[in-house]
């Protein structure tokens, strides 16, 4: 009983002291992501229901990773000059138009435009997102904050294809396209009538300095390590949603209904645990030693391929590990870029921070597959696992190197 009381206890003061506005950020998130249905179909809609090649359909998806770096730049870009409230409604709200706009076009040329000017549109939301999110929380509760937005986004990606996937079988593909984009129109239309615009971020913000500070994100050598150190991680996670599944259906013999259930293991463990640890972790330990460890979980889960026979109570083991990972990464190398930043530059600082995963997105599917195809998947482990011990040691250097120039206290 004690025990049930205290775990009651965590989970209640885990997402106690966050904003109201943080909850209807979380809310319209979830909205938004719960309509996210064209994307994870894309690539069967193009082979399938147009009949294009395996390599055109390659080409979409790659004007569509193209779209979303560019995206990320100018959504960070915009974010600053006209702030991140109006950057988040219009391009919800004009995204939402794109994507029903996509359903009647399927010439291949005009069809990779469609694509590229969507992603642009729609991934110029995610630096905005952010920004706001330092906006409407302390430096006290940021982490948690971010937390309880991936939960939220979690929650609805949970939702979204699942629900996409019965539409495109029972009712057809063009309904995913106008779900996704309705709910975008809607998730633009709640922001507006019941999130308030916030234009003065809290006084109790603490900068993480290396040295002097430029006013430019693009000028601040110790920020742009850490981003190229965060995108290689992030090229080690993505196999997550491009090698991994390839690669257990060809040697775990799964089919396409159990690797999505365990695909949606992640989602649900990071919906059930991330909130209570980041909790117990934020403020406790420096951040950037908590990347770093959770760095080397991330390819700790791939890496253990190599060394056991190959059931699923492997590939369970390997999502577990790689979803603690994840939770020790993602929302603590997010809160500690927006602590790098300043009100006034937090577009340019988000841009950055988004195009490392933008182009990890794009990055990973290619030279993943590639080194599988041409080596081994054990190859493919070898240099994720390689590559996650470099980013984590990069981790650690970043942080002797911020003491040592800012000369910041230990818990930092």
């Amino acid at each position: 009983m004690a025990l049930l009381q205290s775990i009651f206890t965590l989970y209640r003061n885990s997402f106690s002291g966050l904003s109201k506005d943080i909850w209807l950020l979380a809310f319209v998130s979830f909205i938004n992501r719960s309509g996210t249905m064209v994307l994870p179909f894309l690539t069967v809609y193009l082979t399938q229901e147009l009949d294009f090649s395996k390599g055109r359909a390659g080409v979409v998806m790659g004007c569509f990773g193209l779209g979303s770096i560019l995206g990320t730049y100018l959504g960070g870009y915009l974010s600053d000059r006209i702030g991140y409230y109006r950057v988040m409604f219009w391009t919800l709200f004009v995204s939402g138009i794109l994507f029903i706009l996509l359903a009647q076009i399927h010439q291949f040329e005009l069809l990779c435009g469609a694509v590229f000017v969507l992603s642009l549109v729609a991934d110029a939301f995610r630096p905005a997102n952010i920004a706001a999110a330092s906006f409407y929380s302390s430096a006290a509760n940021r982490t948690r904050s971010f937390s309880l937005l991936r939960l939220a986004v979690n929650l609805g990606f949970a939702v979204g294809p699942a629900v996409g996937g019965l539409l495109a079988g029972s009712k057809g593909y063009a309904w995913l396209f106008w779900v996704d984009g309705l709910t975008c129109i809607a998730s633009a239309i709640l922001m507006r009538i019941f999130l308030v615009e916030k234009k003065e971020a809290p006084h109790d913000e603490p900068v993480q300095l290396a040295g002097a500070q430029p006013s430019s994100a693009y000028r601040d050598k110790f920020f742009l390590w850490f981003i190229v150190i965060t995108a290689l991680g992030a090229f080690t996670f993505m196999q997550l949603f491009s090698t991994l599944p390839v690669f257990l259906k060809e040697d775990f013999r799964l089919d396409e209904t159990q690797i999505g259930w365990l695909l949606a293991l992640n989602g649900l463990l990071i919906a059930a645990l991330e909130m209570p640890i980041v909790y117990s972790l934020e403020s406790k330990l420096p951040p950037l030693r908590i990347i770093a460890v959770g760095t080397l979980l991330i390819g700790l889960s791939f890496w253990v391929f190599n060394f056991f026979p190959h059931v699923m109570p492997l590939a369970v083991g390997a999502m577990v590990i790689i979803t603690f990972g994840e939770i020790l990464n993602m929302p603590f190398t997010n809160s500690f870029a927006v602590s790098r930043s300043r009100p006034q530059n937090r577009g340019q600082y988000m841009a950055l921070y988004s195009m490392a995963f933008s182009t990890a997105h794009v990055l990973a599917p290619v030279i993943g597959l590639k080194i599988a195809e041409d080596f081994s998947y054990s190859t493919l482990w070898n240099v994720l696992m390689v590559c996650c011990i470099t980013a984590a040691l990069g981790f650690t250097l970043l942080r002797r190197r911020m003491l040592q120039f800012a000369q910041l206290p230990q818990s930092i």
